[in-house]
């Protein structure tokens, strides 16, 4: 695999990093910034309200830029935002500097992917995105405790300097390693991208992220209190717990890619069954604290199984338009975060238990195989079952006339 994925996994591991350690670091926060708890968890909100405004538009406006420039603009960018962050005098700059902070993340990963596909042959493609998303699942298992701990042991402001020197660090790797490329090609500009997005097969695969990734979200966001009031752990062992799910997400990310390659709607449709069983499973999980930790540790691999899988199928569906399609698909992640534990939020209020919201959970996973299935139906309906084909072709053509393969 080419090292420019490195510098690309870099990046993923200092957006990941800085998207998930705010909740970690809302109560010291909060005491500094004189707000409460609930106030500093809109932070939260306004990163993720940045990256769903971000991710389209931003990659959507770049589309016809050389796309090494566009990653190296949107890294700055990034560096920025939590710059800022760090320095903020205040809760309103805070919030100002987080959904700066959001805009680049989905269209980094939505034209990182595209980039990443380039870089291989066609028997590649969905490693090379799983590569570059280790960077994401690495930083839950190291990046998050450790500014976690940082935060904690020397002010939350500098847990954002340290990300924006991670930030930089992804600059000088994506300038050094990430070959030179001419750009978008014959690209259809803005009216054209955006019309190659609005066809039925993407909004489908970009529906089936939302149910899927919606379900883990319905249960990730709320496992803390499942894990201390029902199998038992002391709040200080949740972090461990929580790294547990990231090695797991690191595991089925990697194992969602390679075997993708060889079945993408078979990997998908594997992952997403995966994902209603053990979330079905999960109040059963969660009765020992043995059981608890191997139920974290499958829900992080169920879920991130169909990560690599649903990014390259809305890229194929949108061939004429990658990096906007791929973009979106951040954007449906985000969208997922939110709805997802809004969905478990209901489940815990109706009074259905702590473990509810799993089964919630459940319940958007078996959506999100349903939406998969009406995906397959049209798929077949127009003669693509196996996949158009057509983004394999242009990373072909794209490959013979750049030396760079980019």
């Amino acid at each position: 695999m080419p090292l420019a994925l490195l510098a690309l996994a870099v990046g993923a591991f200092g957006i990941g990093t800085t998207e998930f350690v705010m909740m970690g670091l809302l109560p010291n926060v909060a005491d500094d910034l004189h707000i409460s708890i609930p106030t500093a968890g809109h932070l939260v909100s306004a990163y993720a309200l940045g990256v769903v405004i971000g991710a389209p538009l931003l990659a959507a406006v770049t589309a016809k830029l050389p796309r090494r420039r566009v990653l190296i603009g949107l890294m700055a960018l990034f560096v920025v935002g939590n710059a800022v962050s760090a320095a903020a005098p205040d809760y309103h700059w805070l919030m100002g500097a987080r959904f700066l902070s959001g805009l680049p993340h989905g269209a980094f990963f939505g034209v990182g992917a595209v980039v990443a596909t380039g870089l291989v042959g066609p028997e590649r493609k969905a490693r090379s995105v799983s590569l570059m998303f280790l960077g994401l699942t690495v930083a839950n298992v190291v990046g998050v405790p450790v500014a976690t701990l940082m935060g904690q042991q020397l002010g939350w402001r500098a847990t954002f300097l340290a990300v924006s020197a991670i930030g930089l660090a992804a600059i000088a790797a994506l300038a050094l390693l990430v070959p030179a490329d001419h750009g978008h090609g014959e690209g259809a500009g803005l009216r054209g991208e955006l019309r190659a997005l609005g066809s039925l097969p993407v909004w489908l695969a970009l529906g089936t992220t939302v149910a899927g990734f919606g379900a883990l979200f319905a249960a990730y966001s709320y496992v803390t209190p499942m894990l201390t009031d029902s199998a038992g752990f002391a709040e200080a062992s949740v972090t461990l717990l929580l790294a547990l799910f990231g090695v797991g997400a690191t595991a089925g990310n990697l194992l969602g890619g390679r075997l993708a390659d060889h079945s993408l709607r078979g990997t998908l449709f594997g992952g997403l069954g995966s994902l209603v069983v053990v979330l079905a499973l999960f109040p059963l999980f969660m009765r020992t604290e043995w059981s608890a930790a191997v139920g974290v540790t499958l829900l992080g691999m169920a879920a991130f199984t169909t990560g690599s899988p649903l990014q390259l199928m809305v890229m194929e569906k949108a061939a004429a338009a990658p990096s906007l399609a791929s973009s979106a698909n951040q954007a449906a992640f985000n969208l997922a975060n939110a709805g997802g534990a809004w969905i478990g939020g209901l489940a815990l209020a109706a009074g259905f238990g702590v473990t509810s919201p799993a089964v919630a959970g459940a319940g958007l996973a078996v959506l999100g195989v349903g939406v998969a299935a009406v995906a397959y139906a049209v798929d077949r309906g127009r003669g693509d079952v196996g996949g158009s084909g057509r983004v394999v072709a242009e990373h072909r053509e794209a490959r013979v006339e750049s030396p760079s393969g980019v």
